[in-house]
């Protein structure tokens, strides 16, 4: 509905101000051609003004041909000529990301083509929901989430990934990163926070932003090192030991076993386990959750959707110790779920249903082939000649070591010249230098097949 403030109309009579603003809209592109307008009534009554107001207003924009009337469907927002509608200038947050540049290839980020997401299933369940529940759907929901889709995760995670959790362990969140913020008002704000050097920098700002210190633990040939835990003299740890990125590491048990050692030392030592792409394994057995075999309740693990099915749905979930659980329970259990009941209704059914075991299958066998296809391309090329990939058994990227006398800096700018998006394992590093040069991480999974061989030829280019 439209507001104007009409106590800043000075001395203009009531409808000349409210025909000037709603002109305004039109010419500025707030109003959009085919656009209905409220009704005269409607609008009459949410700004507090007598009919015969809009009316009058109404009538002068029909005149100067801003609006046009159709007999019983009352009033539209007319075509204007170009020169006649000036584009109103967006915030500068708005202009930067509307300046984002369209490349030819992204290997920098991961995107969820639109064919693999089951549309025509997940609105089957939409509409289910919207039949079954009715009114249920309207009600609070628990802080942790909705009980069917908390039994359904855990059911899930009790086949696929060993891990033993009741529906009260879970709490359901709006993506990982609202996660973090309630782990770091669970833990502790006194608490260190130590994180995967390299790694996804995000997952330091997000705790950083809540309040917590944050360190940076280094790796080893076999992961997150306890040695740098010790340190650092850390409290929690973040980790990705199915598959870390960016560098692929798959965390052996031994190690694993290592790190829960070192959090049974101390009551309050806990391990954050971020399963974020655990499900896309490409070859030999799934790797058992960390969780799986922690009998200390030592382990949160992490997880979200938003890989395996899309960002979009931005639906994420934590799996709480017991004595954690009943902690979150107390101290934070009066906050509000942050995801609609509404979409966490329909996962459940997804889950329940076998839908998501069945989408993961075709996802994971899709993504193999997009893989294999651009591996490939790259062998075939004269980039093979000078490129080494690595760690492309797991997860959505894999590494291309390259040979070039040019800076990783360089190699960036070399690429975004030629349209193509490139990141590169020095970028993950808090100290840059310690990290082996022109070694690039390919996301490959919004990568289209018929753009590969020119993408690769390229990425050659740009070597020198």
């Amino acid at each position: 509905m439209l507001t104007y403030a009409l106590d800043r109309r000075g001395e203009l009579p009531l409808y000349e101000f409210l025909c000037r603003r709603i002109r305004e809209d039109i010419r500025e592109g707030r109003l959009r051609a085919g656009e209905k307008m409220p009704s005269k009534r409607g609008l009459a009554e949410h700004l507090g003004v007598s009919v015969a107001t809009v009316e009058n207003a109404y009538a002068q924009l029909l005149l100067e041909g801003y609006l046009r009337a159709e007999e019983r469907r009352g009033y539209f927002v007319e075509s204007l000529p170009v020169t006649e509608i000036r584009k109103a200038v967006p915030p500068a947050a708005l202009q930067a990301e509307e300046a984002e540049p369209e490349w030819f290839a992204d290997f920098r980020t991961n995107r969820v083509p639109g064919e693999q997401f089951p549309f025509s299933v997940w609105a089957k369940l939409m509409r289910e929901v919207l039949t079954e529940r009715d009114a249920a759907l309207l009600r609070p929901m628990p802080g942790g989430g909705t009980l069917a889709l908390r039994r359904a995760i855990a059911a899930y995670l009790g086949r696929f990934r060993g891990i033993a959790a009741e529906p009260e362990q879970l709490v359901v969140g709006a993506g990982t990163e609202y996660l973090y913020g309630l782990l770091v008002q669970l833990l502790g704000r006194d608490k260190v926070f130590a994180v995967e050097d390299p790694g996804y920098r995000r997952i330091a700002q997000v705790y950083e932003a809540n309040g917590a210190a944050v360190v940076g633990a280094e790796l080893d040939g076999q992961g997150l090192s306890v040695r740098a835990l010790r340190e650092k003299g850390a409290d929690a740890a973040h980790l990705s030991p199915a598959h870390h990125f960016p560098t692929g590491l798959v965390m052996p048990v031994s190690r694993r076993r290592e790190l829960l050692q070192w959090a049974s030392e101390e009551p309050e030592r806990y391990l954050i386990e971020d399963d974020y792409d655990s499900e896309f394994r490409f070859t030999g057995r799934p790797v058992p959750s960390l969780q799986s075999i922690d009998e200390g309740g030592k382990v949160i693990t992490i997880n979200t959707f938003s890989k395996s099915l899309t960002p979009a749905i931005r639906i994420s979930y934590m799996v709480l110790p017991k004595r954690l659980s009943e902690a979150f329970s107390r101290k934070l259990g009066f906050y509000s779920c942050t995801v609609p009941s509404f979409e966490q209704l329909t996962l459940a059914k997804f889950l329940d249903g076998g839908y998501f075991e069945s989408h993961l299958a075709r996802t994971r066998h899709f993504y193999r082939r997009r893989r294999d296809a651009l591996q490939e391309a790259v062998r075939k090329s004269p980039l093979g000649d000078r490129a080494e990939m690595r760690e492309a058994d797991a997860g959505l990227h894999f590494l291309l070591k390259v040979q070039t006398e040019a800076s990783d800096q360089e190699l960036v700018k070399r690429a975004e010249q030629r349209g193509v998006a490139i990141s590169c394992l020095s970028e993950y590093y808090m100290d840059p230098r310690r990290a082996e040069p022109h070694c690039l991480v390919m996301n490959y999974t919004g990568m289209e097949r018929e753009r590969m061989e020119e993408a690769v030829q390229r990425l050659r280019d740009c070597l020198g």
